[in-house]
């Protein structure tokens, strides 16, 4: 019998997405952990470093971060982090400093994925064909935070608040590249969000360092 970490480092070498796909929590299995909950997804926008929204973000049912989420305070990132999704390598002090519960894999690249995150506890891969499809919607590549939105919205959760998205106007406080430097359209992502605030009432956009709004 190959062990299992062999066998992953196999299917993700040979791009045998079936096999990928076969560590992870089926999908409608994890939109079924959030019925009725209030989800918070915390972005990584620099402005969100000067409200004060992180007892807010701490009060939700699942607090959600992003890639390497930096949370410089509590007062304004909060201290929990349940889910975590990724789209990049996540590095050992990273790892235990978020310390979540489960991780969802967003990238298509299935080559940046490493063994200890597809063999954690609740490890979910998004689907391809998702990635796919939102990717021809925007007309760009999604940010990790689109795809979460896309699909934390099919879930039967009863609030999903957004923290620390501003389509990066105030840059990102996991690195220094500007928008010129990333594959994402961020107007067409802030125009999605928009047309998503009208037609869902479950979702709320928390601008950094203002008041919510719907």
């Amino acid at each position: 019998m190959i062990p299992p970490r062999l066998a992953f480092t196999a299917a993700r070498l040979t791009r045998d997405e079936a096999r990928l796909a076969a560590l992870s929590v089926p999908q409608d299995d994890l939109l079924a952990d959030l019925r009725d909950r209030q989800v918070a997804l915390v972005g990584n926008a620099r402005a969100l470093a000067q409200g004060q929204d992180g007892a807010r973000i701490d009060a939700a049912d699942l607090v959600i971060r992003i890639n390497r989420a930096p949370t410089p305070d509590p007062v304004s990132h909060g201290s929990r982090t349940d889910w975590l999704a990724l789209a990049t390598r996540l590095p050992d002090a990273d790892r235990a400093r978020l310390s979540p519960d489960r991780i969802l894999w967003m990238s298509p690249k299935r080559k940046r994925l490493d063994w200890r995150t597809a063999s954690s506890p609740g490890f979910y891969l998004h689907p391809l064909a998702d990635y796919h499809a939102l990717r021809d919607r925007l007309a760009a590549p999604p940010t990790t935070g689109a795809m979460m939105i896309d699909l934390l919205l099919r879930s039967p959760l009863s609030g999903l608040t957004l923290y620390g998205f501003d389509f990066f106007a105030s840059l990102s406080l996991s690195g220094r590249r500007g928008a010129a430097d990333v594959p994402h359209d961020f107007a067409a992502e802030s125009a999605w969000v928009q047309d998503l605030l009208r037609r869902d009432p479950r979702l709320v956009l928390v601008p950094p360092g203002a008041r919510p709004f719907q």
